[in-house]
């Protein structure tokens, strides 16, 4: 125990062993849902689901240590949400519009971005490229993939299908997966307003239990196949065949990750108290290594951008305080390789078998096992909206364009696009051109150039 208080400063942080073991399992609690969420969305990209888990686990433990002994604090990491949205349904997705990557070359892909993240978080550019972008785009964006996350929910859900006049209609609500659904959102809902540590994971299990007992969701035929199938298994090839939308989506890749980072490195640690009075976070170059480091073991070991969760926030208010937290989180990722079979029954793909086999009724896929979790997961990835100056139409005009895109053009990377080119546009139209860094406007430029000739 003193090895253990001396290195990690557990006393002197005002903690305990027993507060940062309780800390580390609060916070896995709170995000262990991406255990199920991430095979199921990466297998819609054609990847093997058991792999895909294995990988989850396996890169969030290594990343779990690597900032709990490396940069000693109690932040938790794993795949981020809206990362992996854009790596299975724009990166690596053959629906019209997408980048029609092999998933093999999307983890090229991340792996690339992951690498100039290191490269920037070394030499400490990371606060000058945020800058680059204005803050109605840095508000907007992570919302922006909120709804889209959400409006996935909605489809695996049951809750909206679609309509060969209206694209998407509402979905027969009295069918079991969306009532299922429907039971499993308020249940997540009313576990989180009462302050339930691992509300979305209790949500996730118990609309499992409901769909099993009801015969909607069967019992995977097949047993889950645990294997390395991603593991290194990279292809950097096709992205020089397809060089322009490879370019995009790294840089893509780059800024999701700079934003996920700092917008949750700087948010626990003002709860955690370790901002100190001239707004600096002491070790703070160890703790963007250690994410920049995770993005990269994750595209080695077979899964979309890691990066550090914003859950942490729930061990921290359970007591954590240090490095250890983060060791007992990443413990716990290894322990639920061996819930594989769980994992597999919560990613079952019920399908337009259970959903009507009319042109108005087939789905890409129906999982109500993990639709309520994408649902609720998209509601809290609203807040930042709040930041956004409604009152000038050159602000918001990007912001709603942002998120108005992404949706209804199914696609993230369009989404962000239009954003930027709409941003610089509107300020020009308007006088106020020099509110746009140069940057932004080479971005604009390009972006409309891809438009004019790439498409």
């Amino acid at each position: 125990m003193n090895a253990l208080d001396r290195y990690f400063g557990i006393e002197a942080a005002g903690s305990s062993v027993r507060r940062e073991v309780i800390g580390g399992l609060t916070t896995f609690a709170t995000m262990s849902y991406i255990v199920f969420v991430q095979p199921t969305v990466l297998s819609a990209a054609g990847m093997p689901f058991g792999s895909v888990l294995l990988a989850t686990c396996l890169s969030s433990a290594v990343a779990c240590a690597l900032m709990g002994l490396f940069a000693r604090y109690p932040f938790a990491l794993a795949p981020g949400m809206g990362e992996n949205f854009f790596f299975a349904f724009t990166v690596c997705s053959t629906f019209p519009g997408a980048m029609g990557f092999s998933w093999q070359a999307g983890l090229a892909i991340v792996l690339i971005s992951g690498l100039i993240f290191l490269g920037l978080s070394l030499f400490g550019v990371r606060e000058q490229v945020l800058r680059v972008l204005p803050d109605c785009l840095k508000h907007t964006i992570a919302p922006a993939i909120g709804f889209f996350i959400t409006f996935v929910g909605l489809q695996w859900g049951g809750i909206v299908k679609l309509s060969p006049t209206t694209m998407v209609t509402l979905g027969d609500l009295s069918h079991g997966v969306a009532l299922i659904t429907i039971a499993g959102v308020f249940l997540i809902a009313t576990l989180m307003a009462l302050r339930f540590q691992g509300g979305i994971l209790i949500g996730i299990v118990v609309t499992c239990a409901l769909g099993l007992l009801t015969g909607v969701m069967p019992y995977p035929e097949s047993k889950v196949d645990l294997s390395f199938e991603t593991f290194f298994n990279l292809n950097f090839a096709e992205l020089a065949q397809h060089w322009d939308k490879a370019l995009i989506a790294i840089l893509l890749f780059f800024f999701m990750d700079l934003f996920d980072t700092v917008g949750t490195l700087v948010g626990v640690s003002r709860q955690a108290g370790y901002i100190t009075e001239d707004g600096t976070l002491p070790r703070a170059k160890q703790a963007f290594l250690a994410d920049a480091s995770a993005s990269c073991v994750g595209a080695l070991f077979g899964t979309s951008t890691v990066t550090a969760y914003i859950e942490s926030a729930t061990g921290v208010a359970a007591g954590a305080r240090t490095g250890l937290a983060a060791i007992v989180t990443g413990i716990c990722f290894v322990v639920a390789i061996f819930a594989a079979p769980i994992v597999h029954i919560v990613g079952n793909d019920v399908g337009p078998a259970f959903y009507g086999t009319g042109p108005t009724d087939l789905h890409v896929a129906m999982y109500p096992g993990v639709a309520p979790a994408l649902i609720i997961v998209g509601l809290l990835m609203m807040a930042p909206l709040r930041h956004v100056n409604w009152d000038d139409i050159t602000e918001s005009l990007p912001a709603f364009f942002t998120v108005a895109m992404m949706v209804f053009g199914f696609a993230i990377h369009e989404g962000i696009s239009i954003g930027c080119v709409s941003y610089a546009a509107i300020k020009t139209f308007t006088g106020r051109w020099k509110e746009v860094h140069p940057i932004m406007y080479a971005i604009a430029v390009a972006l409309i150039a891809r438009y004019a000739f790439l498409v």
